[in-house]
């Protein structure tokens, strides 16, 4: 385990969650295990502004450069869920790390109550210290196997919306992919802006994943923030999964859609390869 040796003041969290999220009523059987075989793989303690949070990366064995991929989690923390996408795009090649970015504000190893987590721990979560981490993230990547000069960044639910996010942030970015990322919603002093409000402001392509039967975003949203970043110039590629809910990718839930999890995750891997960030 490769591991930062820095201080971890005012970090609740200083480990990673233990198997599979508590925020969930049962565990599906169809959950995918992805072994290690072939890779390098951790927790890690990550150097970010303020100390350090945990993380966790998976790597190809090998000296590298490999291209990188932040995984940014959804509400419920780096778990095992998290862990094993992050073991999947090593072994097609990439350097994937995924930054507990909720690691400052509660423990989300001891949190159940999904309405606590995003009352709580979610809307207390600075968008610019969340921007801040990925790119410390992405600093500590490029300085252990990574290439910097190939970077890109996916995320799941709440993860979805930091994509965009992240993608208006930084210009290094080669590509994005938000699985079914919210695009609209309230806005305060520490999330000042919402998906939409940045997306004529992307610095890479982007490709968004969706539900056509996600209760929580509107497929209308969405393809007016496509709309607005396309007449910015901005490469926005919008794929609606007419049948699938919020979270189809996420096997260890009943939301998850198996047909459409599998297509979403080869369009992204093509998404990454023609905008300059193959693995392999």
């Amino acid at each position: 385990m490769d591991e930062a040796a820095i201080g971890r003041r005012g970090i609740v969290m200083t480990g990673l969650i233990a198997g599979l999220t508590l925020a969930t009523t049962r565990v599906e059987a169809q959950v995918i295990h992805t072994d290690a075989t072939g890779l390098v793989t951790g927790e890690i303690r990550l150097p970010v502004a303020d100390g350090a949070i945990p993380a966790y990366y998976a790597r190809p064995e090998g000296a590298g450069p490999f291209p990188i991929v932040l995984v940014i989690e959804e509400i419920f923390g780096v778990h095992e869920y998290i862990r094993d996408v992050c073991r999947r795009l090593a072994h097609q090649g990439y350097l994937a790390v995924a930054p507990e970015l909720y690691a400052r504000i509660a423990d989300l190893s001891k949190m159940s109550d999904v309405r606590r987590i995003i009352q709580d721990v979610i809307m207390k979560a600075p968008d610019a210290q969340v921007l801040s981490d990925l790119d410390a993230a992405a600093a500590w990547a490029a300085a252990h196997g990574g290439d910097a000069a190939r970077l890109a960044v996916t995320g799941f639910c709440r993860g979805g919306r930091d994509v965009w996010l992240y993608a208006a942030h930084n210009p290094a970015l080669r590509a994005a992919v938000a699985w079914y990322g919210p695009i609209a919603g309230a806005t305060n002093a520490i999330q000042p802006r919402t998906a939409g409000d940045v997306a004529a402001e992307l610095k890479c392509p982007l490709l968004g994943l969706y539900g056509g039967q996600d209760q929580s975003i509107k497929v209308a949203d969405v393809e007016a923030a496509a709309a607005r970043a396309r007449a910015a110039g901005r490469d926005v590629q919008i794929v609606v999964y007419p049948d699938a809910p919020h979270g189809f990718h996420a096997d260890y839930r009943p939301s998850y859609r198996a047909a459409d999890a599998k297509d979403g995750w080869r369009r992204m891997l093509a998404f990454f390869a023609a905008d300059g960030v193959a693995g392999g």
